[in-house]
């Protein structure tokens, strides 16, 4: 029985079963993977000057902020990515945040296509590592460390240069890539 005046210092406990407690197991990657499409996330290209002097750059939606101070980001490459190897080498990267009319542009550098920036409009950032026109955020950064976890290696970069323009971002979620909505929108 609940007392009538709960303690408003202590969270009240939910009747009936929690979703959890009859969950498939994380192993179960399927499973996983919807969980996680539950999270929407923004839509980034990375991007880094290659060995050979070109470009190399690739959809990814596991950036995320680290530090203020320092101003640290990180994110994460599957480890049987073609672009490891460039990304390991690299001195800095870039992190281009896309904007919601940039779909195309997410689904072309996240496919296996052989010359991603053909056509696309960059400017060179430290490094050398490419900033894509019509994004809308911006991060320069020095490679920190990277280090392996699992089937990804995590990559980390003090930002040395940021900017922003208005607009609105491109979102991930449920599989799906799409536009948030005007901020402050109804």
């Amino acid at each position: 029985m609940r007392p009538e005046h709960p303690d408003p210092t202590r969270p009240a406990e939910a009747d009936g079963e929690h979703p959890t407690a009859g969950a498939a197991l994380p192993a179960d990657a399927a499973h996983f993977r919807r969980c996680l499409g539950m999270f929407a996330t923004g839509v980034t290209i990375v991007t880094a000057r290659a060995g050979d002097g070109g470009f190399v750059g690739l959809t990814a939606n596991s950036f995320s902020s680290l530090s203020l101070s320092p101003p640290l980001v990180l994110w994460s490459l599957n480890r049987g990515s073609r672009s490891l190897a460039d990304f390991r080498a690299a001195s800095h990267f870039a992190v281009n945040v896309l904007a919601a009319g940039q779909a195309d542009l997410a689904r072309r550098f996240a496919s296996p296509q052989v010359n991603r920036f053909a056509g696309v409009a960059v400017h060179a950032g430290m490094g050398g590592a490419p900033l894509l026109d019509g994004a809308i955020a911006w991060f320069e950064c020095e490679t920190r460390s990277h280090h392996e976890y699992g089937d990804h290696r995590l990559f980390i970069g003090e930002v040395k240069r940021c900017a922003w323009v208005p607009g609105e971002p491109l979102v991930f979620a449920q599989g799906t890539l799409a536009n948030l909505g005007a901020p402050g929108g109804g």
